[in-house]
């Protein structure tokens, strides 16, 4: 048998727990339940049968025996000596069984005895000594009124605390065991800590054992939560709800297993960008994702935000599509404006039946990039390209030469023309700065390019046959890069049937009525841009690339990186020109030309990789 007084070590309400970082080595970092304890004077001895002292009664010490029983009874002293009141009632009975007073005395005697052991239970659950005084009462009550009907129900009150101790001693064990009952199995704590409070209401000890199994599934759920496990926490948390909801013990916890849930959260997030700041970050920052997207509530903007983050790194490093920057210079400035092309996929080449299409432009296949890449927004102008002359050693190969191809306007053609180098437009005249640059070799522009990437740090180069497509195309599969037929109003400088030269001249074949009030290059974005915020690909002046020229392209690069062979002499140009054909103008026309070539035709621009 167990005392009512009990020392319970961890309870949720107002009592520490265990910190988070148990050790590992101690439970395998298990959940511990809380420790109830019973102090030695917890449990009751043994009560021997109660035997009434021996009292001698005479006809001449009665009167005096029936004086002292009513003076200890008035006393209180019951049953303790032979000079208390039910050992001197007892004793006068056997002498006078019909002495009403007697038998009046003995009555009020087992009365005040009975009140006694009420009050020793009522004690029960603030004086752990008062289930012994109860057991010690019932011992003198079985002994003098067994088949009374007070007695019984007395005797009956104390078995009902004496199974509730039972109970409790029997939850404590079980609840230091960790066996806290939360499947209901009937070997649990709290199944005995119920089965206490059934047989008393109040049991303060089954309430503080409720409070302990509360707090051990709190602790579970807060170990859960060390672990990420925050579904799991919830489960314990729904578990321990139900036992004490009036004290809110639970909420608390769950709010603060919430906001521990946030702060991780949003600690994952910030390891993931940090991350994504270091050089090969990606595969971290994904795991930090991982365990994110496990453990954040629905809907939750942390992980949309790192998941964007990582998507672009992957493919933008620190960049995101369609956004516009220039790179410093070492010796001052910036460099080209750029745009940051959309990573994807397209289909490069003509098909089968596209009117005007060669079978250099074939066969078609698909192509993807898996990593965005950034392209001048416009063709490199002649201030671009001066400031490079100005500060390399670089001889341009017109310049070399003394001559170009340049546009007649007496005759209508192109033709070779002497004093016409990078610093001529069109017609071999100075000029604009902010014309594209034209009167330029293939080589010209790789060496532009590779001086930028000596000045900026970065990795500039002209771009690839398929990089240019892709973004000249812009996600439009027609077979102009606006779709199957003619210009819309301002898509770029081509050749429209409403144009003419400063002689009144006319193009004979060109785009029915559209005009695009030029003859010869425009400024650089004079025009829309298309899709990805670039200019001019599909006119104002034809393109350089990076390849070398190939007849189809049966054995090109499935990647989308340049088609290149050792000492190629000659090189690809793409795009449509102020000069072109509406064939020429085609998403998929290209043409192959001497690297060294120069015209008034064709330009550049450059790519850079991020």
């Amino acid at each position: 048998m167990v005392l009512a007084g009990i020392a319970v070590v961890g309870l949720a309400a107002g009592c520490s727990r265990e910190p988070s970082g148990v050790d590992a080595a101690r439970d395998a970092g298990a959940a511990r339940a809380p420790i109830v304890t019973i102090s030695a004077d917890q449990a009751v001895s043994p009560v021997p049968p109660w035997r009434p002292p021996a009292v001698e009664v005479t006809q001449a010490n009665a009167g005096e025996l029936k004086t002292r029983a009513e003076t200890a009874l008035a006393a209180g002293r019951l049953f303790g000596s032979a000079d208390d009141a039910i050992p001197l009632y007892l004793a006068l009975r056997r002498h006078a069984p019909d002495d009403a007073a007697v038998q009046a005395g003995f009555a009020r005697a087992l009365a005040q005895l009975l009140a006694k052991g009420d009050t020793a239970l009522a004690a029960l659950d603030r004086d752990p000594l008062s289930l012994r005084r109860a057991h010690e009462i019932a011992a003198v009550v079985r002994a003098i009124a067994p088949a009374d009907p007070a007695a019984g129900e007395y005797l009956a009150r104390l078995d009902q605390a004496d199974q509730a101790q039972e109970a409790n001693r029997l939850g404590e064990e079980a609840l230091n065991a960790g066996r806290i009952g939360e499947d209901g199995s009937r070997d649990g704590a709290l199944a005995y800590f119920r089965q206490a409070l059934q047989l008393r209401p109040d049991d303060v000890r089954a309430g503080q054992g409720m409070a302990a199994a509360e707090s051990a599934l709190i602790r579970r759920a807060e170990v859960a939560a060390d672990r990420d496990d925050y579904a799991g926490a919830a489960r314990w948390l729904d578990v321990a709800a139900p036992l004490r909801p009036q004290l809110g013990t639970v909420e608390d916890a769950r709010a603060q297993i919430t906001m521990q849930r946030l702060a991780r959260v949003g600690a994952l997030r910030d390891q993931g960008l940090a991350a994504l700041s270091r050089e090969d970050g990606i595969d971290e920052a994904r795991r930090h994702l991982a365990t994110l997207l496990r453990i954040a509530p629905a809907a939750n903007p942390a992980a949309a935000e790192l998941r964007e983050r990582i998507d672009l790194a992957t493919h933008y490093g620190l960049f995101r599509p369609r956004q516009a920057f220039t790179d410093a210079m070492k010796s001052g400035g910036r460099g080209p404006q750029l745009v940051v092309i959309p990573h994807g996929a397209f289909r490069m080449g003509a098909g089968e039946s596209e009117a005007g299409a060669s079978d250099a432009e074939r066969p078609a296949r698909n192509i993807r990039f898996d990593r965005g890449l950034a392209m001048s927004r416009n063709e490199i102008t002649v201030g671009e390209f001066r400031r490079f002359m100005a500060a390399s050693k670089h001889r341009a190969r017109s310049s070399r030469r003394g001559y170009s191809t340049a546009y007649d306007e007496r005759s209508g053609n192109l033709v070779r023309r002497g004093n016409v180098d990078w610093q001529s437009d069109y017609a071999g005249h100075p000029a604009a700065d902010d014309l594209p640059v034209v009167h330029v070799s293939a080589k010209d522009a790789m060496a532009y390019a590779n001086w930028l990437s000596e000045q900026t740090g970065q990795r500039y180069r002209l771009p690839s046959e398929a990089e240019f497509e892709y973004a000249l195309r812009a996600g439009n599969a027609g077979r102009f890069p606006w779709g199957d037929d003619a210009p819309p109003a301002r898509a770029g400088n081509f050749t429209g049937g409403l144009d003419a030269s400063p002689s009144g001249r006319r193009w004979r074949n060109a785009f029915v009525g559209y005009g695009d009030g030029a003859w010869g290059p425009a400024r650089v974005g004079s025009y829309v841009a298309n899709a990805y915020g670039l200019h001019d690909l599909a006119g104002n002046v034809s393109e350089w690339v990076a390849d070398c020229w190939h007849d189809n392209y049966r054995r090109a690069p499935r990647d989308g990186a340049a088609w290149l062979n050792p000492g190629c002499r000659s090189r690809v140009i793409r795009g449509g020109s102020w000069a072109s054909s509406p064939a020429q103008t085609r998403s998929s026309w290209r043409l192959g030309n001497d690297a060294d070539t120069t015209s008034a035709r064709v330009g550049f621009r450059v790519v850079r990789e991020i």
